[in-house]
């Protein structure tokens, strides 16, 4: 078997042999898109907190399954979806539901992304799998390749991607407005849980509702502890991708959806406080990605922990929480968020504002709520009425280079990095930062 068998489960995985051809072998594409009047069949994997919210925007369709490795935090989507059968393995829940279920949520820590959305889609099941889409830049690779290779439908969750005034900035982004753009500056004001940690010496009792072994999965075991889960797994390399990560798939998507960022060939990091099992406290990134046929070279600075840019790029006191500068040869435009609402300092670029024409799908919600909006692009996808755009060939690349800059924090120096050979050529000690080890039996096929 490709996974470790569950403790609990043994006798029924033992007879079971579904599951490790569905992650072995290729997928023999079938026709899985149903009709637009039609309901999907979904199930979530990662059922609390932000796997909630995910499955709760499928509510107008037919919720048939709930798995979380705590049963506890399942509870309120339990409650919202009294008929779905409830898992604490994944890989239980996808063998006997396999003939029920259209698509799935993935909203799990990051270290166990990959795994059930390789199954998944190789069971020909549509993915919706939270952000960054993967633990490690191999496996971004792995499920760019499966997605393409099974022709299923997939969206990894940065909701503001379908937000309505951030596609409009994409747009006239695309159009022209600034001119060739040079520079582009994002940050965020996380983490907003520790980083900078050493591990922790003592045990605590494993909560009565949690199975831990399920819990690490193909992370290596480690004793339980409160400071892992359920919440500060992102401080954690074992588990998350820090500020960095979960952050950078969010507030990097204008820059890299209106430019087409990827494969970049240097990214220099600097962090501060950082030890070998977690992120830095605070740091700063850069990555140089070459020019295209629609644009020449981009360097593109990330900050995290309290690090900004200097106000004076976009002629302010002080620069908001969260927030992107887009600098070019004619314009420069200033977004203070996440996503949304930006403008151009000089107003140069605005002339041109209005008379680019709208190219991209709007979608409910994309005002307001632009999770509903994301959600909602997936589903009509899943109907054949759309196409989700942060598909994971698209989102894949975009977490590559988002995951690289940790590599390149973690080497603690500038790396060069070689796309089409998935290698660091000028330090081969950081490319083991571009895999990692599964624990025994949970194996990924690449």
């Amino acid at each position: 078997m490709p996974f470790p068998k569950s403790t609990h489960r043994r006798g029924f995985l033992k007879r079971t042999s579904i599951v490790a051809s569905a992650l072995s072998f290729p997928f023999v594409s079938s026709n899985n898109i149903l009709g637009a009047n039609q309901r999907l069949h979904v199930a979530a994997i990662g059922a609390g907190g932000k796997g909630g919210v995910d499955i709760g925007y499928c509510d107008q369709e037919n919720v048939v399954a709930l798995c979380d490795a705590d049963t506890r935090l399942a509870a309120g989507s339990q409650k919202k979806f009294p008929k779905a059968r409830l898992y604490q393995d994944f890989r239980v829940m996808l063998e006997k539901e396999q003939h029920r279920i259209d698509a799935v949520t993935i909203s799990t820590p990051d270290h166990t992304h990959a795994h059930p959305a390789v199954m998944a889609m190789r069971l020909g099941k549509h993915v919706y799998c939270q952000k960054p889409l993967t633990h490690t830049v191999e496996e971004a690779r792995l499920l760019t390749r499966v997605a393409r290779e099974t022709g299923v439908v997939t969206q990894m969750g940065n909701q503001g991607h379908a937000q309505s005034d951030s596609r409009r900035l994409v747009e006239c982004l695309r159009g022209g407005i600034l001119g060739e753009v040079k520079q582009v500056h994002v940050w965020t004001d996380r983490p907003i849980w520790p980083q900078g940690l050493r591990r922790p010496s003592e045990t605590q009792s494993i909560p009565s509702t949690l199975d831990w072994d399920l819990w690490i999965g193909p992370a290596p075991m480690r004793p339980y502890h409160g400071s892992y889960a359920p919440f500060n797994w992102r401080g954690w390399w074992d588990f998350g991708t820090g500020a960095l990560g979960d952050m950078g798939c969010h507030n990097m998507d204008l820059a890299f959806f209106a430019l087409d960022l990827k494969n970049p060939i240097r990214i220099e990091g600097s962090g501060e406080g950082g030890t070998d099992q977690s992120p830095p406290k605070a740091s700063t990134v850069k990555w140089s990605f070459p020019g295209n046929e629609h644009r020449g070279p981009v360097a593109l600075t990330w900050y995290d922990g309290g690090r900004k840019p200097s106000p004076e790029l976009v002629s302010q006191k002080e620069l908001p929480g969260n927030g992107c500068i887009i600098m070019g040869t004619r314009d420069t435009l200033y977004v203070p968020s996440y996503w949304g609402t930006g403008s151009c300092l000089s107003g140069a670029g605005m002339e041109d504002w209005n008379h680019i024409p709208a190219s991209l799908p709007r979608w409910p919600g994309g005002d307001q709520d632009n999770d509903m909006a994301h959600h909602h692009e997936w589903l009509a996808a899943c109907k054949g009425e759309a196409k989700a755009l942060s598909h994971f060939d698209y989102a894949g690349p975009m977490t590559e280079a988002v995951l690289l800059g940790n590599v390149a924090l973690r080497a603690g120096h500038a790396i060069d990095w070689d796309a089409h050979g998935m290698r660091v050529t000028n330090d081969p000690h950081a490319n083991q930062w571009i895999r990692k080890a599964y624990r025994k039996g949970w194996e990924l096929p690449m």
